[in-house]
């Protein structure tokens, strides 16, 4: 299942006065992979769902968003400067985010003994990020609303989004054509990357209100999230990977791309004037 529902929002529990939204929504994100939609990138051979790709390689590119945002959660929001400790669940939570999520409960690559599945792994990340949130709502924890933290964060997302840019980019150059069996691979999980961005994005305005009203930013951060919003709406029954001048067939990369440079552009624009 690739569930790319634009409108999804966190549990309402998860919202209460003084949690930080994205964090809520990075939490729930994680949480609906594993728990309601089940994980499916680490399945054996002989299960069913070993078959897919799609989904996958969506979920992955989920968590691969969330870890990434939980990189500066850790290094500077939560951070009254960088001499200041680093927040236990945070940094608990980014190191559990960083698993693979290929991982059985049998990786012969490195022991024939049990090993921790990626799900587990990822509900042990989503209950960290769930208790930096309660202590957060307590006042035991930090939450540094500040321009430099978001312009940091959007950095961040904008450096990930070039990676993929990149990706897309080599894939064209090097495997296009109408029968490319790995576009769909690559296409998805941009597409679950992006999809993570949009929600977390559109969550961090909640979280830097202020800082996005003083700036005049209301419009700018709009059309940004609406080209986020064109990048995950594109649901091409098949993905093709034709070259990007093709008369009759699409390449559904370019047209991913497009919208992905587009939003990163807009980041961009976002971050120039958060230095001014």
């Amino acid at each position: 299942r690739i569930d790319a529902a634009p409108d999804f929002s966190p549990p309402a529990d998860s919202l209460a006065p003084g949690k930080s939204r994205a964090v809520a929504m990075a939490q729930a994100l994680v949480d609906r992979e594993v728990n309601r939609h089940r994980w499916t990138a680490n399945d054996p051979f002989f299960l069913p769902a070993a078959a897919l790709d799609n989904m996958p390689n969506f979920q992955q590119g989920i968590v691969a968003a969330v870890s990434r945002f939980t990189i500066e959660l850790t290094d500077q929001i939560s951070r009254t400067r960088g001499s200041s400790e680093v927040d236990p669940d945070l940094d608990k939570a980014l190191g559990l985010l960083k698993y693979p999520g290929t991982v059985w409960i049998f990786d012969f690559n490195t022991s024939w003994a049990p090993t921790a599945p990626s799900e587990s792994q990822y509900r042990a990340a989503v209950r960290s990020l769930a208790s930096y949130n309660e202590r957060l709502a307590e006042g035991n924890a930090m939450f540094e609303r500040r321009a430099d933290n978001l312009l940091a964060t959007l950095d961040r997302v904008a450096a990930d989004m070039g990676s993929s840019s990149a990706a897309i980019d080599r894939q064209i150059r090097e495997h296009g054509g109408v029968f490319d069996l790995h576009a769909d691979d690559l296409f998805y999980s941009v597409k679950g990357r992006l999809y993570a961005y949009y929600l977390i994005l559109g969550a961090l305005a909640v979280d830097f209100d202020d800082i996005i009203q003083e700036r005049d930013l209301g419009p700018a951060w709009a059309r940004m999230l609406a080209s986020f919003r064109a990048a995950i709406e594109l649901e091409p029954w098949v993905i093709l990977n034709n070259t990007p001048d093709a008369q009759f067939l699409p390449s559904h990369l370019s047209a991913q791309g497009f919208y992905l440079l587009r939003a990163r552009t807009q980041l961009r624009e976002i971050t120039n004037i958060l230095l001014k």
